[in-house]
């Protein structure tokens, strides 16, 4: 294939006005490019505040971030808008779902290369950063990296081709060399040592240090003034305020260094940043993260010819390599005093810096860097037919269902102060049966899954502390246990609670802790989870073991080195295991001689001990179950048919077909997903979608259990007809399934 001479390329990103440097990176690579190629260039970019920004034109098309489906309609604009190349800029937090995976929705539905620039790569992920990015690295045609470190770090970690890498450094406006001595005036800093760090405040940029050296450095220079200018950053302000410029404010006070430092509270355009620069005599990048794979403040001020001194993040350390710049120890202030001293008192190195600095600042401006970018769109051009193979088409029967909007109206009905109501008459809350713990545990875990979806806003956060006051009342301090029914007049209604409610809770506690990132929530959940984790292995259920298994898992995500918790994962699995063992035969592969209720969360479990815990035994016990529970739910035309709750499935019995309960079409999503993530077979995702589908009308009787008018879900199907109650077990079945499915959407 020729590339065209004449590209329509679109870039997604975020981009001005809003205040990011990933904004600012995309406009400029953008203008640069359409300045360089003649290009046509169009922007997607990402909201985060309600209504976005006031883009200029060239924004054809917004995206909020947390919407999983404005990710599917970007993608289909793209595909019928002639464009020739996607430019992506990635970095894990500008995008919705974890790590930012609902960007893969998007990459995944285009229909042409897409060139991602990585901002971020990590050489330690997380599991879920490095599931994200193997997708991101299979989806991309070409990668885009700014510095050598990364991309020794992409093929090393994440076994990236260097065929697919190209190396471009970040872009810096062309600047001709400004008169200080009339930008100083202009400052009002005329006769004085200038130190200037600039960019959007934020705790990761280390300014703190740099105060902390400041009575050192005046002891010598008395005349030195150290400029910070950037407004704070606009998360940080809406999570935190200015508590973090006030601190340094404090500091400085108490340092009695005030006349010493200024602060200027604002995000300055090009012109007259430049200026700021070009008045300091050194700039400073005191930056904590040594992961920091490029910066863009530190790129302008190196190609303006500054003299700089940094910390050793990898940017840094790449280009301030061979005398270009000076690198000081992370948290030093002492090491920080001594090299700007260093530099104010030898003149002819600091030029000599700020000389060499220029020169090789020439090869990274946006005319030369955009050159770049376009032979890799046309390189990206070149290798379609070859990278990202399609899908073969299939038809409509084979295809899963597209994945219905998240509606919450029936859930938030059917909770009131106490919690979740139990039951339903039709889409009526019925206050005649009460609440249970069972159903407040499973309301809870939607709530932490919602808000790792990006759905967290102030209703779920209330229904959340609803959930988790039922759950913290209905632990029994005495004995370690909850209790499970309530009464609409919040009398308890036993003395104990099942086991099921019991392996339940624990589940909930478990994902509290591992998941949200609600301080107050999580550290409630971990205190609760630790008293109530022993009564687990005095039940003789397996599903409760099962259920404490996932609990613990969760548990261990956040706390992966409690030795104490991961022996009790370990004792609760071999119960599972010895029950397997002990019961399972060519035939029936199964833990009990009847495969009954909720029957997947048996096999879930192992497949999470053995996937966290390297437990093969574990994995391969749950996946055979699994396999097997498949064919054992599956109907004659190939849909998924869970086992009736009238008679269940007896080995050498007959497998009753009704009532057909969401329970087990959510327990059946759950596990797959699991397997998935265990295996990475996309068989395990089908099979989640062939689960899923019973939801929406691919069942028995062709009538979907889902009410769209009310977002609830009907309790069950029955022979001829749809139990049309909406009750809390069935309603959060499919919206725990919903949720789950989601999240698979964003990663497979």
């Amino acid at each position: 294939m020729t590339a065209k001479a004449h590209l329509n390329i679109a870039f997604v990103g975020d981009y001005v006005p809003r205040k990011c440097g990933i904004a600012t990176f995309t406009h400029d690579l953008r203008a640069g490019i359409a300045k360089a190629s003649g290009a046509d260039c169009i922007v997607v970019p990402m909201d985060d505040v309600v209504g976005g920004y006031a883009y200029d034109s060239e924004v054809r098309f917004q995206v909020v971030e947390q919407e999983l489906e404005d990710y599917r309609a970007a993608a289909d604009f793209l595909n019928f808008n002639n464009v020739d190349v996607v430019s992506l800029q990635h970095e894990f937090g500008i995008f919705g779902g974890p790590c930012g995976s609902h960007i893969l929705t998007l990459m995944r539905d285009l229909r042409m290369p897409t060139v991602t620039t990585l901002h971020t790569v990590l050489s330690a992920p997380s599991s879920a950063q490095r599931a994200v990015m193997l997708q991101l690295i299979q989806l991309s045609t070409r990668l885009v990296v700014m510095t050598e470190r990364c991309r020794r770090t992409l093929m090393e970690t994440y076994g990236a081709p260097s065929s697919q890498i190209d190396l471009i450094p970040h872009g810096i406006p062309e600047q001709p060399v400004l008169d200080q001595v009339a930008l100083k005036e202009q400052f009002d800093v005329s006769g004085r040592s200038v130190a200037l760090t600039f960019g959007l405040l934020s705790p990761g940029k280390g300014i703190e240090h740099v105060l902390q050296a400041i009575p050192e450095i005046v002891a010598r220079f008395p005349d030195f003034i150290y400029l910070i200018l950037g407004a704070t950053h606009p998360s940080l302000i809406r999570e935190q305020g200015e508590r973090y410029r006030i601190g340094l404010e404090r500091m400085a006070k108490e340092l009695k260094i005030t006349k010493h430092v200024s602060f200027y509270n604002r995000f300055v355009e090009l012109t007259e940043l430049t200026e700021f620069i070009g008045a300091a005599d050194l700039y400073i990048t005191p930056y904590l993260n040594v992961q920091q794979a490029v910066s863009g403040t530190l790129a302008y001020a190196f190609g303006c010819g500054q003299a700089v001194i940094s910390t050793p993040y990898w940017h840094a350390e790449e280009l301030l390599a061979e005398g270009r710049g000076v690198l000081v120890p992370f948290s030093d202030p002492k090491a920080i005093a001594t090299e700007v001293i260093g530099l104010l008192e030898d003149a002819p190195r600091r030029i000599a810096m700020r000389e060499q600095a220029y020169a090789m600042g020439r090869s990274m401006t946006w005319n030369h860097v955009s050159q770049q970018y376009v032979r890799s769109f046309e390189q990206a051009l070149e290798e379609q037919s070859t990278q990202r193979k399609r899908l073969a088409v299939r038809t409509l029967d084979e295809h899963p269902l597209a994945l219905p909007q998240m509606h919450l109206e029936h859930l938030q009905h059917m909770s009131d102060s106490t919690g979740i109501v139990q039951h339903a008459i039709y889409s009526i809350p019925d206050h005649a049966h009460g609440y249970c713990t069972d159903d407040n545990a499973r309301a809870l875990i939607l709530t932490v899954l919602l808000e790792e979806l990006g759905k967290d806003s102030p209703e779920v956060h209330m229904l959340a502390s609803r959930y988790a006051a039922f759950l913290n009342l209905a632990f029994n301090r005495d004995t370690g246990r909850f209790l499970n029914f309530m009464s609409f007049d919040r009398r308890w209604l036993e003395t104990d609670g099942s086991d099921d409610s019991q392996g339940r809770s624990l589940w909930a506690l478990g994902t509290c802790i591992g998941r949200s990132r609600r301080v107050g929530l999580a550290a409630w959940a971990r205190e609760l989870f630790h008293r109530a984790l022993p009564a687990c292995e005095q039940t003789t259920s397996p599903r409760t073991w099962a259920l404490a298994i996932l609990g613990i898992h969760e548990y261990l995500r956040r706390y992966g080195g409690d030795r104490e918790t991961s022996l009790m994962s370990e004792r609760l699995a071999k119960k599972l295991i010895d029950l397997y063992e002990s019961t399972a035969t060519a035939d029936w592969p199964w833990f009990e001689n009847i495969a009954s209720y909720n029957n997947a969360k048996l096999s879930q479990a192992l497949i999470a001990r053995g996937r966290f815990a390297d437990d093969a035994v574990a994995t391969d016990i749950g996946l055979n179950s699994l396999r097997w529970l498949c064919e054992k739910q599956r109907s004659p035309e190939g849909r998924f048919r869970p086992i009736g709750s009238n008679g269940f499935s007896r080995e050498n019995g007959v497998t009753a077909i009704y009532d057909q309960q969401a329970i087990e079409a959510h327990s059946m999503v759950s596990a797959c997903i699991e397997a998935y993530a265990a295996t990475r077979d996309t068989l395990w995702c089908e099979q989640a979608h062939l689960a899923f589908d019973w939801f929406l009308g691919r069942n028995d009787l062709g009538k979907p259990l889902y009410d769209a008018s009310t977002g609830g879900c009907y309790d069950g199907l029955m022979a001829s007809q749809v139990n049309e109650n909406q009750g809390a077990e069935s309603t959060l079945a499919f919206l725990l399934s919903l949720a789950e499915m989601q999240q698979l959407a964003t990663l497979h």
